[in-house]
């Protein structure tokens, strides 16, 4: 199911994304990588979601098709079809958290998904709404983004009592 969402993914972006001037898109595909690889370093051990594999053989494999396929291929296709009309805005965020919301929920249903530690799928439609408005900010005004998701990491790392203090042999 990972490897069908990437491809899919893969098939949308090479329609949908505006690859000709995909540098001017490539800050924020580094943006999201950089996210998911600091969600996968800080909870190492205390995953609080974790994707179960189908096709690859491990959790780290999935997360690399996500990591470096699925997640900047949405983040080209959000930002270079971005609306200039503000009545337009609503409906282009709706369109995507819609899709994460529904694959996400797809996922629970097969369960390609496994959620630990208080997290839910509640919580990841937060997230989503959080997450699509920043990448838009972090293609504007990066220096603001990043402090928006120090935050944001700082809350989740609080509440959700992610211990990244404790080296990963350790943890639970």
């Amino acid at each position: 199911m990972h490897l069908i969402l990437g491809v899919i993914t893969v098939l949308a972006a090479w329609r949908y994304g505006d690859w000709r001037h995909w540098q001017r898109y490539h800050h924020t595909m580094m943006f999201i990588v950089i996210g998911n690889l600091l969600y996968n370093f800080l909870t190492a051990g205390h995953f609080l979601w974790k994707l179960k594999p189908d096709f690859f053989p491990n959790h780290s494999l999935t997360e690399m098709v996500y990591t470096f396929v699925i997640f900047p291929a949405t983040a080209l296709m959000f930002i270079s079809n971005y609306p200039d009309r503000p009545n337009k805005i609503i409906g282009h965020y709706a369109r995507y958290i819609g899709v994460y919301v529904g694959v996400e929920w797809l996922f629970m249903l097969t369960d390609r998904i496994v959620y630990q530690y208080g997290w839910s799928l509640g919580w990841s439609i937060f997230f989503d709404f959080t997450m699509f408005p920043l990448l838009w900010i972090f293609h504007r005004r990066p220096l603001v983004a990043y402090g928006i998701t120090f935050v944001l990491c700082a809350f989740y790392v609080w509440y959700f009592k992610i211990p990244v203090n404790v080296p990963v042999e350790q943890r639970n």
